[in-house]
């Protein structure tokens, strides 16, 4: 919090810095950030696309798969090309107005906490088709999965609404420098020159309900599921299912340990510069891991990837003709 003085002025602009320390190798960290969006936008595109064209995968699990590619595109999204245009200094890349600041943080809460309750809706599924696969789809019939995926969605929305309206509340006198690559909750704080005490109790709150909410969903499936199936008798499919099981806690440990860092925990002193690089697993690196890890790694992804692709390139040669 900055001290409030009477003749400032209130800020309506902010400079987001990004990674203002890589002079020599911003041309690379462009390079870099520039490809895995790109590859992160045509991996969830490509999901989006086979799931709705191939009716073999009109399936619960490809549902939430098809929820999640979407969410990971407007996640990247809201962040990404902004910090992308701030590399290359085009259209004013390094200001954002205060509103837009406040927009793009609510935005990119939201989705984030839409991913929190998506990956625990997930869980849940694989947990009922793999411990109660008799009861599966009494269960997780069409209109129960159209209801849990309103439900991730509408309690996503509202996630933010509390911390962005005591953000608002807040006064911003000056200085207007944001070290950081988007609008996050912690360096806006750190340039209010109010008492940010009940912001910072607000935010903590929130992140741990809804941090804590959903890993327990995520951790008490895979427990069931991992248990489950340790009594498969069949050494191969016991090993190929814990493959598929590791992948998937792995890339979620990544996303819940980066953001528990983050969102909970008490003020202690930290590199500005570590938290941007934890702040590019969860807000980068997960969304383009997530298609590999629950989809492109599956094999009736890959089967109806290839035929879309072996169609298309039959009606190519066919049209040649």
């Amino acid at each position: 919090m900055q001290p409030y003085a009477p003749n400032w002025t209130h800020v309506t602009e902010f400079v987001i810095v990004g990674f203002a320390g890589v002079h020599e190798a911003r041309p690379l960290f462009f390079t870099l950030f520039l490809t895995m969006y790109l590859f992160t936008l045509v991996e969830n595109l490509a999901i989006i696309v086979v799931v709705a064209l191939d009716h073999r995968l009109r399936r619960p699990m490809y549902f939430f798969l098809t929820h999640l590619s979407c969410l990971e595109i407007w996640y990247t999204s809201v962040t990404v090309p902004k910090m992308l245009a701030g590399f290359i200094g085009v259209g004013g890349g390094k200001n954002i107005s205060y509103a837009g600041c406040l927009s793009q943080l609510f935005i990119f809460t939201f989705l984030g906490a839409t991913e929190c309750f998506l990956l625990a809706a997930m869980a849940y599924d694989r947990y009922v088709a793999i411990c109660m696969p008799l009861r599966y789809a009494a269960l997780v019939s069409w209109g129960a999965c159209v209801r849990l995926a309103t439900a991730c969605w509408l309690a996503g929305l509202l996630t933010p609404v509390l911390p962005i309206y005591l953000m608002s509340q807040l006064t911003f006198c000056g200085p207007n420098v944001i070290d950081h690559f988007f609008c996050d909750a912690s360096p806006l704080l750190a340039l209010s020159c109010s008492d940010v005490t009940l912001k910072e109790t607000t935010d903590f709150l929130v992140s741990l309900a809804v941090l804590l909410a959903s890993s327990m969903v995520i951790s008490v499936s895979y427990g069931n599921i991992v248990w489950t199936l340790l009594h498969i008798h069949s050494a191969a499919e016991r090993r190929k299912a814990f493959s598929t099981c590791a992948a998937h806690l792995t890339v979620v440990s990544l996303f819940y340990g980066t953001l528990f860092f983050m969102y909970v925990r008490t003020k202690v002193a930290s590199s500005v510069n570590f938290n941007k690089v934890v702040s590019v697993f969860y807000s980068i690196v997960t969304p383009m891991l997530n298609p590999l890890i629950y989809s492109l790694r599956n094999r009736e992804v890959k089967g109806a990837l290839g035929r879309a692709l072996s169609l298309r390139s039959w009606k190519g040669q066919q049209g040649g003709r």
